[in-house]
């Protein structure tokens, strides 16, 4: 039997390496629709608590945040509809995945954790912390650099957010999910576009 690992080469190796990256980011773009999703329900809600909050005076407006149910279900409805569609996982590919999952629970453990101590104050801030965090891991795995930019931008709004006010704190929210997941999520929707064209 011969030995084929002699024809492997460094540069081969890279080569591969790159070719898992680009198929990844190709599949990422292909579901930009979670980025979507997810980023203009966070907006909208966001932006939803801040009127009843602050303009309506409401003593409901955590109530904004049921849109997160809505998002729930679309997304388990549209994950459903796409395990049809074969196509090639690779180890990058789960490495994104885990990542969110971790993301995700964490975001879970921070609402039981204020809901516990009936604190919500500081709640925005750490959940741009996270929302920076995934966004600048998976930046840097697929070498898109509007996601690193979305996430160092939001970072710079968790700063900001120590300085102002929890009604503040709703509106810098709705500011980070814009430059952290809609716009990033647009341009990998447009950058797959062009790719299979």
């Amino acid at each position: 039997m011969e030995n084929n690992t002699e024809d492997f080469s460094p540069e081969k190796s890279l080569a591969l390496i790159q070719t898992m990256i680009d198929k990844t980011r190709d599949s990422v773009a292909d579901k930009s629709f979670y980025f979507l999703l997810w980023g203009w329900l966070v907006f909208v809600a966001a932006l939803l608590q801040f009127v009843l909050k602050v303009h309506f005076h409401s003593p409901n407006h955590p109530v904004a945040w049921n849109l997160m149910f809505v998002g729930a279900i679309v997304s388990a409805l549209y994950s459903r509809k796409e395990r049809g569609k074969k196509r090639v996982k690779t180890y990058v590919d789960d490495s994104i995945r885990y990542l969110w999952i971790a993301v995700g629970i964490c975001q879970g453990l921070f609402i039981f954790i204020f809901a516990r101590n009936g604190n919500w104050q500081d709640c925005y801030t750490f959940f741009m912390l996270l929302y920076g965090l995934g966004c600048f891991i998976t930046g840097s795995i697929l070498k898109f650099p509007p996601l690193v930019w979305g996430a160092v931008a939001s970072w710079m709004l968790v700063i900001l957010s120590t300085f102002t006010t929890y009604d503040q704190n709703i509106l810098l929210l709705a500011v980070a999910i814009l430059v952290s997941y809609i716009i990033p999520g647009y341009l990998l929707r447009r950058e797959h576009q062009r790719s299979h064209h």
